[in-house]
């Protein structure tokens, strides 16, 4: 009877075994999956800014444009040199908007690294453990 109650407990602990590793692995999908969707959110947010910084951009251009005929058309240059201010900082606000579209967009920043470690750490557990 010894050999069988090893049996059961054998079989026992690895049914135990394979239950927690698929609620480990349940569980890291999950994770993943709201760590997926937080980045998809800031990647919404970046696309965002790229479009804010191209309406900014092309009314900057506008402006640039518009500042560079006063500026040739009068000579004076008080009218054209406003505007030619103005534009340059729109300019500025579209590039730095721009930039940080780009940035936020990189595949680095939208991977689920937080799932990453936490399931090398959970290998290495599992690993331990036999």
């Amino acid at each position: 009877m010894k050999d069988e109650d090893r049996r059961k407990g054998t079989a026992g602990l690895f049914a135990d075994v394979l239950t927690h590793v698929s609620n480990l692995v349940r569980k890291e999908m999950d994770l993943a999956r709201a760590e997926m969707g937080e980045n998809l959110q800031r990647a919404g947010v970046a696309v965002g800014l790229l479009v804010g910084a191209m309406v900014i951009a092309l009314v900057a251009l506008n402006v640039l444009a518009g500042a560079l005929v006063a500026a040739i058309a009068e000579l004076g240059l008080e009218t054209g040199w406003a505007a030619l201010i103005v534009g340059g900082v729109l300019a500025l606000i579209a590039y730095l908007m721009v930039a940080k579209g780009l940035n936020d967009l990189k595949a680095t920043s939208l991977a689920p690294t937080r799932t990453a470690k936490n399931v090398r750490r959970d290998a290495e557990a599992v690993k331990e453990s036999m």
